[in-house]
């Protein structure tokens, strides 16, 4: 075995068994990452939320004195987050594309030959929760600005 091209033998099995437990360790990590970033994306598009309807109550309340209809005072506001959202979807994927080209090259040891394709379900996913996400929470600041007593709020002192 003192051949410059041989960099070891390893039985089947015992390569199997490394590359399934090791496998399944990344999952277990991506499971755990792709809850943080659901919760983190949550709580990121809720305290957005609420600061833009926060500093822009007295702006809302005039638009809806005036006539708007809630329907439009919520877009009004929701424009803003709909764009924002749709502007760090591209760029998160473009970004997520070129991390894992460099994790794959910085991660894969020279006996093991990873396979650098992904399946459009990886894109297709962060995009399809954040769309929950924003939906769920466009709900939240409609039933938030039903609730709000535009007179009071014009009378308040900035």
């Amino acid at each position: 075995m003192e051949k410059a091209a041989i960099s070891g033998v390893v039985q089947n099995a015992t390569a199997i068994h490394l590359f399934e437990s090791v496998a399944s360790s990344l999952n277990k990590t991506m499971a755990i990452l792709v809850l943080v970033s659901v919760l983190l994306a949550i709580v990121i598009l809720y305290n957005l939320n609420n600061i833009n309807v926060a500093e822009r109550i007295r702006e809302l309340s005039t638009i809806k004195v005036l006539g708007f209809h809630n329907k439009e005072v919520t877009l009004y506001i929701y424009r803003e987050t709909m764009v924002l959202s749709l502007v760090g979807i591209v760029l998160g994927l473009v970004a997520g594309y070129y991390l894992h080209q460099f994790l794959i090259q910085m991660i894969s040891p020279a006996t093991i030959l990873f396979y650098p394709q992904v399946s459009w379900e990886v894109y297709a996913l962060p995009i399809v929760a954040v769309t929950v996400i924003l939906t769920l929470l466009g709900l939240f600041v409609n039933h938030h600005l039903r609730k709000v007593d535009m007179l009071e709020a014009l009378k308040s002192i900035e």
